[in-house]
């Protein structure tokens, strides 16, 4: 059996029981970054083995967890916070499994963009993933203003170093409207902060932005 199997974005203790029970009792765990799991799995007191599955080792290392799974192992694939196959290379690794008919199970577990959509209180019943922000500012803003067009809620995610940056674009194709940026989700300085681009700017400069960031439209 291929378990993708959904872990925490930031509290530890956001892992599910069932989960833990499967990571336990496979023979392997395929993760991003073996250092940053190991940090999960101790916290169970988890001795699965690992292997890292990431974007440069992708092509090759997926042939040898195929071939485990072809001779009757267990193995769970893992990234490291949230659902693996949102933004990560697990997708491939999925899509793989699936082209050769490979049993598979998903375990829910958390996503970041889903945290942030249903404490910002806006309307939940339509809306736009778009993943990362473009970096380049002229193409960030012709996105933007693409978007705009949209009549459902926009999440996206963005970084320390360029949020900033993507608000000053936000502020100025949406103007004043009212936005969500939540901050470290479930995590010791989670921060939700709500109001114009501007406003939120602001508060943020009082201090260095830090952590991962999802923004609400």
């Amino acid at each position: 059996m291929f378990y993708i199997v959904g872990t925490p974005i930031g509290n530890l203790k956001d892992l599910s029981l069932r989960a833990t029970e499967v990571l336990k009792s496979v023979d392997l765990i395929a993760c991003e970054d073996t250092r940053h799991t190991k940090i999960l799995l101790d916290h169970y007191a988890i001795k699965t083995p690992t292997t890292s599955f990431f974007q440069h080792n992708r092509f090759q290392k997926a042939d040898y967890i195929l071939d485990l799974l072809k001779a009757g192992k267990n193995i769970a694939l893992v990234s490291d916070a949230g659902t693996p196959g949102i933004l990560d290379p697990g997708y491939n690794l999925i899509n793989l499994a699936i082209k050769n008919n490979l049993e598979m199970t998903f375990l829910p577990g958390a996503a970041a963009f889903v945290n942030a959509l249903v404490i910002s209180g806006k309307p939940a019943h339509e809306f736009y993933f778009g993943g990362f922000l473009i970096n380049r500012t002229r193409a960030r803003k012709n996105q933007l203003e693409k978007l705009k067009k949209f009549s459902c809620t926009l999440i996206f995610y963005e970084s320390c170093h360029r949020i900033l940056a993507s608000l000053e674009d936000i502020g100025m194709v949406f103007g004043e409207k009212e936005i969500v940026v939540a901050r470290e989700l479930t995590k010791k300085f989670e921060e939700i902060l709500r109001g114009t681009p501007e406003f939120i700017i602001k508060m943020l400069k009082k201090n260095k932005p830090r952590g991962e960031f999802v923004i609400i439209i």
